[in-house]
């Protein structure tokens, strides 16, 4: 029998050996670090960069912890252009860069409603 569920790296195995994995199909999960996204419309889509980092902290103390990624196509709904989104990018890392071809949101593990202002 087949298994059809694909395993992919936190940010602290894939930072522990990234130099092996240059030019490899990879699937890295985390954070994205708080004030780290920049985006542009292309023709090819929307250009987005940011770094990743752990899931525990929403803005790394040095970017040591990090690592950056680009992706072009169309950006995931629930991806917040402030950070702190947890997703998953597969792709290729070379050049210290991980090129997504995809970048999957993750929902929050615990749902909290939205609060409203009392009148």
């Amino acid at each position: 029998v087949q298994q059809t569920a694909v395993y992919y790296l936190t940010i602290n195995e894939f930072l522990a050996k990234k130099e092996s994995l240059v030019n490899e199909g990879i699937r890295v999960a985390g954070r994205v670090e708080v004030g780290s996204v920049t985006r542009k419309m292309t023709s090819s889509g929307e250009d987005l960069n940011f770094r990743l980092g752990d899931f525990k902290t929403d803005r790394a103390e040095s970017s040591a912890g990090t690592v950056p990624v680009h992706f072009t196509g169309v950006t995931p709904d629930m991806f917040k252009s402030a950070g702190g989104s947890d997703v998953i990018v597969e792709g290729k890392y070379r050049d210290g860069i991980i090129h997504a071809q995809s970048v999957l949101t993750s929902c929050p593990s615990k749902y909290e409603p939205e609060q409203t202002a009392k009148k």
